[in-house]
């Protein structure tokens, strides 16, 4: 079996698209997964199974969601050992400890590529953001206190960007890649 991550895009958030962890736990159980965690209230869920195409499990999962929560969520996945990869290839300016910025790393949901979520999105702010892709991510950082300057803060959730895309922070992905 291969361990896996699942990425749920935009649940628990401010009272909309309510999941429970312990029932999406359950519910991962009851459709022949194994060794399930959940991490924060986020929709960070590890699971062992025996699937090898994330594009397919994720689909799958989306449909558990839609059934069992009756919520249209896009989920994100990723092998543990695709994402550990992922996370040594970071540029040296990404995950540092300096509170100042604020780093993250932006998942494209398939369809979509990581290059037509940019290209969309455009160039990063100067002196305020930095963006480098990898993969089917981008690393991102930004400076906390002029944020909503950057260019990428104010695109990342906008119509026809944001259903494209799922983030997460520096510090949830090293933990749930370690767990």
């Amino acid at each position: 079996m291969t361990r896996y991550i699942a990425l749920l895009r935009g649940i628990n958030i401010s009272g909309k698209n309510k999941i429970s962890m312990p029932e999406l736990k359950t519910a991962f159980t009851e459709k022949g997964f194994a060794d399930i965690k959940t991490y924060l209230n986020s929709g960070n869920v590890l699971f062992s199974y025996d699937e090898t195409d994330a594009v397919k499990l994720a689909e799958g999962i989306r449909e558990i969601i839609s059934e069992i929560f009756k919520l249209e969520i896009p989920v994100f996945v990723i092998s543990q050992y695709e994402l550990k990869e992922l996370l040594l290839k970071a540029p040296s300016w990404w995950g540092s400890d300096n509170k100042d910025i604020y780093d993250n790393l932006i998942f494209a949901i398939a369809p979509y590529s990581i290059e037509t979520v940019a290209e969309k999105i455009g160039e990063p702010t100067a002196e305020l953001e930095k963006v480098e892709l990898c993969g089917n991510a981008a690393f991102w950082s930004f400076d906390r206190k002029l944020y909503a300057k950057a260019n990428w803060w104010k695109k990342t959730a906008a119509p026809g960007i944001g259903e494209m895309i799922t983030i997460r922070t520096a510090n949830t992905l090293r933990k749930i890649a370690e767990m």
